[in-house]
């Protein structure tokens, strides 16, 4: 009878341990912890690179729960005004792609942005597959550029 009863009590406690394990593998994203990025810009890292003395710096967060990706981004000594900046993905180191997320609110030093991600989008910036550019007058493809990846 007492090894009936400790094996029934083994099984409560396996099945309490098994239900406990399930509810924290369902635990939603919201639960997520937020992304930091960082990107280092250079005339080096452009496909193909350019002689620019430009250099830049990305700094970001992404935040699972709520899909948002929020950046700034300073630099100095470009050839001239930039004229556009963005991300770009999918894309390896030395791989260009297309536009995913523009910068909209100035071109100024520092840029500062926001967007709302697609799942996609966020997967794509997880396994860093995007980069970010700055374009010019004089290097119109892009001036500097840098991968973005997961800060410290």
């Amino acid at each position: 009878m007492m090894n009936t009863m400790f094996r029934s009590g083994l099984l409560r406690s396996g099945l309490t341990g098994l239900a406990a394990v399930a509810l924290l593998a369902a635990v939603p994203a919201a639960f997520a912890q937020t992304q930091t990025l960082k990107a280092t810009l250079t005339a080096a890292s452009q496909v193909p690179p350019n002689a620019s003395k430009g250099t830049g710096a990305l700094t970001g967060t992404y935040d699972p729960a709520t899909k948002k990706l929020t950046w700034s981004v300073t630099f100095a000594d470009l050839s001239g005004p930039p004229t556009a900046a963005h991300f770009h993905g999918p894309a390896a180191a030395g791989a260009n792609a297309g536009v995913v997320v523009p910068q909209k609110d100035g071109l100024a030093s520092p840029m500062k942005g926001e967007a709302t991600l697609t799942d996609a989008q966020a997967a794509d910036l997880a396994a860093g597959m995007w980069y970010f550019n700055i374009h010019t007058d004089a290097n119109k493809g892009g001036e500097i550029r840098g991968q973005v990846t997961k800060g410290m």
